[in-house]
């Protein structure tokens, strides 16, 4: 599914990237996986979709942008999501604040 422009695949994906696994009000982000470049909603999407095992981003990487709010379209670095404080730093709208209990499976510790 397209969402404001990027490609976002996964299990069911709404216009705000939720997902079949993950569908609350606050889940509206899609994460860029580094080993296939393509966003997916959330791992499990990408462990059903992708015919590779998900790769963390390392450290290093960080800077780039791997994070689209699906409210607005914003691409954020993975620095400025870990600092936004689960809302937004463009439109303001909230993220789910537990995603941060999956860092682990999205980002290098």
């Amino acid at each position: 599914m397209k969402i404001h422009g990027i490609e976002v695949k996964g299990t069911n994906v709404d216009p705000e990237t939720r997902c079949k696994h993950y569908s609350s009000e606050k889940d509206i982000i899609a994460i860029k996986f580094p080993c296939c470049q393509t966003y997916y909603p959330c791992f499990q999407c990408h462990k059903e979709g992708a015919d590779h095992p998900a790769l963390a981003w390392k450290k290093e990487q960080w800077h780039e942008k791997a994070i689209l709010c699906g409210k607005c379209g914003a691409e954020l670095t993975i620095i400025e999501y870990m600092g936004c404080n689960a809302r937004c730093p463009k439109c303001e709208a909230s993220f789910n604040p537990g995603c941060r209990n999956h860092y682990h499976l999205y980002f290098e510790n």
